[in-house]
């Protein structure tokens, strides 16, 4: 690897505590490389250890107890605004931060800047909003019941969607009354890094309110297993979220909320809505290159038009390899490459291979968009998240046999229904395993709804109102 990238903002490198930026206690310095030519982005990245856990751990709670406790739930929407305003006036420094890393288009991580600008402004309307609840005296007690924040949170992000996950959880926790610690992915630290930055040098929040802590695994570690921390939340994959639940429970007891894995099913019905249906299973397994946790990588399709679906597919994959290095980025990086490459070397002979199957030209870390077409049951690429571009089609009879295909999994993340018949939709609704279901839709969140898995896909819920109930704790108050 040779050469640097050109640099169109300064990059932060450093750790982000008590309102400063301040070196690790570790003298070591890491790297990161562009997928896109491999050229050297800095070498001097930090990571927090211990020693800087414990120093934004005490940072926080100064706050949470200090100049924070003060801000009614009114100035708590007032921050939120004033947030959203930030990521606006910061759009293209923040975008190229978090994309340069990962390969993104840059117009793709402007969308996600736009996305956090609506979560920030949702969450600034409930802030005095979230109320809580009394019951009737009947009895001779008057019941009171209180949502309290948890105290210091701490948000431990994934390197897909830097920025819109950062404001997921950020945005909440701050609108209950928290403060947060946030640590972003070893892959991606730079935008979190400077908006925490921003974010305290504009005085939007006092000092300890939002603080960043880069590093890899081990800084997560110390993280989920701190005494002083009451909240972790936590998006990326089934392994480690196992093994953050586990120091959560061995610490003490905080708790924790896991965005985890899927290998989300999706439905082609021959009553589709045909174009729709190509448009959505072609964007479900192409946006962010693949690398999306709901991603539609099962696409099962009724045997009675399969022939025509699957080559009007097959076409709409082809358009996308053209994009490469245009509308679509590289892998996020080697290690990623190379992961999604192992998988066709285990499985080699278990299916075929329509379209893609391979890495594209020799530089970077493209891989083409993939279709296999009747994959072997037990085979990994069938069963597993493989994280990229890649997408498994078989085919079906009927409700019955697509519900079995579906369900047989230990995801249960996103599942997408593509029919006409309204009667057919809600009743696959109601018997898919999963945390949301799109019908004539798939691989799409919304904000004012609900998202998270069932099974192995994740603990707890993200987005709306129900976000809320994961950092705040009820107490009941019992009058006589």
């Amino acid at each position: 690897m040779a050469g640097r990238t050109p640099q169109k903002f300064q990059i932060p490198t450093q750790l982000f505590i008590n309102g400063k930026l301040v070196d690790s206690h570790s003298t070591e310095r890491h790297g990161l490389y562009n997928p896109i030519d491999e050229t050297l982005i800095t070498d001097q990245i930090q990571y927090a250890v211990a020693e800087d856990v414990d120093a934004a751990v005490a940072a926080a709670q100064a706050a949470l107890q200090g100049p924070w406790k003060k801000f009614t739930a009114a100035a708590r929407g007032d921050c939120l605004l004033k947030l959203a305003e930030l990521l606006l006036e910061h759009k293209e420094e923040l975008a190229w931060l978090d994309a340069t890393p990962i390969g993104k288009p840059e117009a793709f991580s402007k969308m996600e800047v736009d996305m956090g600008v609506s979560i920030f402004k949702y969450y600034a309307g409930w802030a005095d909003k979230y109320v809580g609840e009394s019951a009737p005296a009947h009895d001779g007690f008057m019941k009171i019941v209180r949502h309290e924040p948890l105290g210091v949170t701490c948000g431990i992000n994934p390197w897909n969607g830097p920025i819109s996950t950062m404001c997921l959880k950020l945005a909440p926790a701050l609108a209950t009354g928290n403060v947060m610690i946030l640590k972003p992915s070893e892959k991606t630290p730079f935008g979190t890094i400077r908006f925490a930055a921003l974010a305290t040098e504009a005085g939007i929040v006092p000092p300890g309110v939002i603080q960043t802590l880069p590093g890899d695994g081990k800084t997560g570690a110390l993280l989920s297993s701190h005494m002083g921390i009451r909240k972790i939340s936590f998006t990326g994959s089934v392994a480690t979220g196992k093994r953050i639940q586990q120091a959560a429970a061995a610490s003490n007891l905080k708790r924790v909320t896991l965005e985890l894995g899927g290998k989300s099913p999706s439905a082609i019905f021959d009553d589709c809505n045909f174009e729709n249906a190509v448009f959505w299973s072609t964007l479900a397994i192409t946006q962010n290159t693949g690398q999306a946790c709901f991603a539609a990588s099962r696409l099962y399709v009724q045997e009675s038009i399969a022939g025509k679906f699957i080559a009007a597919f097959t076409e709409a994959m082809k358009k996308k390899i053209e994009g490469l290095g245009t509308e679509l980025g590289p892998l996020a990086d080697a290690s990623q490459l190379q992961r999604v490459a192992s998988f066709f070397e285990r499985d080699a002979g278990k299916t075929q291979v329509l379209v893609g199957g391979k890495r594209h030209g020799d530089k970077g870390c493209f891989w083409e968009p993939t279709i296999l077409f009747n994959p072997d049951l037990n085979a990994e690429l069938y069963r597993e998240e493989i994280f990229g571009p890649v997408v498994c089609v078989r085919t079906f009879k009927d409700e019955a046999e697509f519900l079995r295909l579906a369900n047989d999994s230990e995801f249960g993340l996103m599942a997408g229904v593509f029919t006409q018949d309204i009667n057919r939709a809600m009743r696959l609704a109601a018997e898919l395993d999963s945390g949301v279901v799109g019908i004539n839709c798939v691989s799409y969140i919304n904000l004012e709804a609900p998202f998270g898995g069932t099974k192995q896909s994740g603990v707890g819920r993200e987005m709306s109102h129900y976000a809320l109930r994961a950092y705040t704790e009820p107490k009941t108050v019992l009058i006589k």
